[in-house]
């Protein structure tokens, strides 16, 4: 495997030792929902991804297996989200984490999050070859159904809330609230999506991202003046982890280019 980029900030503030990280765990996952691991090679992949060092935490997730796989799956779809400059590298890469995750939920129906990984890397991939195209492919009911899974197992999971609320925006937004429909999705189930992530996890960057986004796709213009207080507060959100300094950095590029 190519080396991968490294984390451009300073990681000092978020690099933990497995007491620290138990410590502000509740905290850290309050966005995925996922339990504290028993097994002490699964926690120390996961102190890997926290402090930015996504290669690394693939490959301890993976020698590690079991519930180790989600990290595996979490640092390699950041990375892919927010680093990876190639194209058809992050494309490669998304294809890759949601067959993991599928077979993960095949071989284990209950963890949430192998259901959510394998909605979110679909879900980039999807953008990426553009989302008419993967409604055509059919892969929007294949996201959706994940997602509704990773809600079903794991009431709490803000992100999976996020997720859904972008599908139902993503897929309107391209093919109009007629068709729209037919992919199961619609406006009113797409704002209560962010409103109940934002209630799950406030102190998320990418909730309200993810928020704001749908208010403009969903609405129009009229919501645009939300859709920026929305970023505002992103960007003024404090990162705990090496992807929420991912997801505030992001926020605070975007207020700069409008």
């Amino acid at each position: 495997m190519a080396k991968w980029k490294d984390f451009p900030y300073d990681a000092s503030a978020y690099t933990h030792d497995a007491a620290a990280l138990k410590k502000h765990w509740a905290r850290l996952h309050q966005g995925d929902a996922e339990p504290l691991p028993k097994d002490e090679a699964v926690l120390a992949a996961w102190a890997l991804f926290h402090a930015g060092r996504f290669q690394q935490a693939h490959d301890a997730g993976l020698k590690a297996g079991g519930a180790g796989v989600t990290v595996a799956n979490k640092a390699q779809s950041i990375y892919a989200n927010y680093l990876e400059t190639s194209e058809k590298t992050r494309l490669a890469m998304f294809l890759e984490v949601a067959e993991r995750a599928e077979a993960q939920a095949k071989s284990d129906p209950q963890a949430a999050n192998a259901h959510y990984w394998a909605a979110y890397a679909l879900g980039r991939y999807s953008q990426g070859i553009s989302v008419a195209k993967a409604l055509a492919q059919g892969l929007g009911h294949k996201v959706k159904s994940a997602l509704e899974a990773t809600i079903a197992l794991a009431p709490r999971h803000a992100d999976a809330h996020v997720a859904l609320g972008a599908f139902h925006a993503e897929v309107i937004d391209k093919v109009g609230k007629l068709l729209g429909k037919t992919q199961g999705a619609d406006t009113a189930t797409g704002l209560k999506m962010f409103k109940q992530a934002l209630a799950l996890n406030p102190e998320s960057a990418i909730a309200r991202v993810e928020y704001a986004n749908g208010l403009v796709m969903l609405e129009g213009d009229k919501r645009m003046k939300e859709a920026e207080q929305l970023y505002i507060e992103a960007a003024a959100c404090v990162p705990l982890d090496a992807m929420e300094r991912l997801d505030v950095e992001m926020a605070k590029g975007e207020l700069e280019d409008e």
